[in-house]
């Protein structure tokens, strides 16, 4: 069985320059992000503030952390000091918070807006009209501390190569629509161990990788 730094070694000879590497560490324990440290991985990328927050206090402060889970906007509050990249904002009410909380620590907190490219009904998500009346609405333009980056996406759970490919491309489309607009476009978050070759194809330049670094996830935990 591969090591954690030869999972690691692995998956970066796979990915071209310009894509980041975002190694999701949910539910593993600290030995391990710390062996995918010490391998060189400075981006770690949790779903529960609670645990991000423990690892942080824990861990070395050069690690620069995203939270890519669904939040809650009462939860922000435990992650504005040292978050450095929300991907999952789908809502203006999220954003205001963020912006609120940031400010309080005066910091600029990175964020990204999920779309809703999946056809299953659990995944979170605005739609495309909602994304782009979100960005350019008086409200949002006003917040001085969030720095939208770009966008995120997350594909159906499916075997079927096509349609992960149709739902990525729908959201790079969407991508490149905004970019010419909004000059601080430059992150597309699509691709997790099972589809980032797909998303790579259709434009990613930041994939979510975790079972393929760290191996299965115990959600006993």
């Amino acid at each position: 069985m591969n090591s954690i730094a030869q999972n690691l070694k692995h998956i970066e000879n796979t990915l071209p320059s310009g894509v980041t590497l975002v190694a999701i560490s949910k539910t593993k324990p600290i030995p391990n992000l710390m062996e995918a440290y010490n391998a060189g991985q400075r981006i770690f990328g949790e779903n529960k503030i609670q645990e991000m927050t423990q690892k942080w206090e824990e861990m070395p402060k050069d690690i620069l952390w995203h939270m890519i889970g669904h939040v809650q906007t009462n939860k922000v509050k435990y992650m504005a000091p040292y978050v450095d990249t929300i991907h999952a904002v789908d809502s203006l009410k999220l954003l205001k918070e963020i912006n609120k909380q940031a400010l309080k620590h005066n910091r600029k907190i990175n964020c990204l807006l999920q779309i809703k490219i999946a056809e299953e009904e659990s995944k979170f998500g605005l739609s495309e009209n909602d994304a782009i009346d979100l960005l350019k609405s008086e409200e949002v333009q006003k917040l001085r501390n969030v720095k939208i980056k770009g966008l995120m996406g997350m594909a159906t759970f499916t075997d079927d190569s096509n349609q992960i490919k149709n739902e990525f491309d729908k959201i790079q489309v969407l991508f490149k629509q905004l970019k010419t607009t909004f000059t601080e476009f430059d992150t597309l978050s699509i691709g997790m161990s099972g589809d980032y070759k797909i998303a790579m194809d259709c434009g990613s330049t930041m994939v979510r990788i975790g079972s393929s670094i760290f191996g299965a996830r115990n959600y006993s935990i």
